[in-house]
C-alpha cells in the first residue's frame, strides 16, 4: 500500500499562483515553485511534466472557478453578467493577469496533454450552453446573430475593457462599469427594474 503524497497539485497550483502575483508569470521555476512549497523538485516533476503544462493548469483552475461565477449571474441576468468580468478581476487581479495568459482555443489542441484539453472543452461547452440558454431566454430567437450579440455584449467587451488594466497591474477603473453596462443595454436591450 502507498503512503499518501505530502504535496498535492493543489498545494502546487496555490504556490505557483503565488509566485506569479508578486513578480509575474516569467518567475515562475520548477525550482522557485518547489522551494516556496517547501518541496523537493522531483515532487514537481512528480505532478506536471513541464513548467508549461502547470501554466495550463493553474489557467484551468482559475478558468473554472470565474465561468462558474459567471454562469450563475447570466442564470440571473445579462446585466449582472456583463459586469461579472470587472467585478472579479477587481477581486482577483492576479488571477486575471494569469487568465491572459492563454485563450481557451490554444489549449484545446497541440500539445497539452489529453485532461487539460478536455477540461477546456468542457469549459468551452457550459460556456456555450449558458450562452446559448440566455439568447433564448432572452432574446427569443437562437440564431448566430443573436449568440453573436450576446457574446460580444457578456465577454468580448468586458474582457476588452479589463485587458489593459491587467496588463499594467492595476485593478479597472469604476467608471469601466457604466460603459460596459450601456454597451451591453445598446447591443442586447435593457432588462428593465
Amino acid at each position: 500500500m502507498g503512503r499518501k503524497p505530502r504535496f498535492g497539485r493543489e498545494d502546487f497550483i496555490g504556490a505557483a499562483l503565488k509566485i506569479i502575483s508578486e513578480k509575474g508569470p516569467d518567475a515562475l521555476t520548477v525550482a522557485g515553485l518547489a522551494a516556496r512549497a517547501g518541496a523537493p523538485v522531483g515532487s514537481v516533476y512528480h505532478r506536471f511534466i513541464s513548467r508549461e503544462v502547470l501554466m495550463a493548469e493553474l489557467w484551468v483552475s482559475i478558468a473554472e472557478s470565474f465561468q462558474r461565477g459567471f454562469l450563475e449571474e447570466l442564470e440571473r441576468g445579462g446585466e449582472q453578467a456583463a459586469l461579472y468580468t470587472l467585478r472579479w478581476v477587481r477581486k482577483h487581479p492576479n488571477e486575471g493577469r494569469v487568465l491572459l495568459l492563454y485563450r481557451r482555443e490554444e489549449l484545446k489542441s497541440g500539445r497539452w496533454p489529453d485532461e487539460i484539453k478536455e477540461q477546456v472543452a468542457s469549459l468551452g461547452s457550459a460556456l456555450d450552453k449558458g450562452i446559448r440558454t440566455f439568447v433564448k431566454k432572452r432574446l427569443g430567437v437562437l440564431n448566430r446573430e443573436n449568440v453573436r450579440r450576446a457574446v460580444f455584449a457578456l465577454t468580448d467587451v468586458p474582457l476588452a475593457a479589463v485587458k489593459p488594466h491587467l496588463q499594467q497591474g492595476e485593478k479597472p477603473p469604476v467608471f469601466i462599469d457604466r460603459l460596459v453596462l450601456d454597451t451591453y443595454r445598446a447591443v442586447v436591450g435593457g432588462e428593465g427594474k
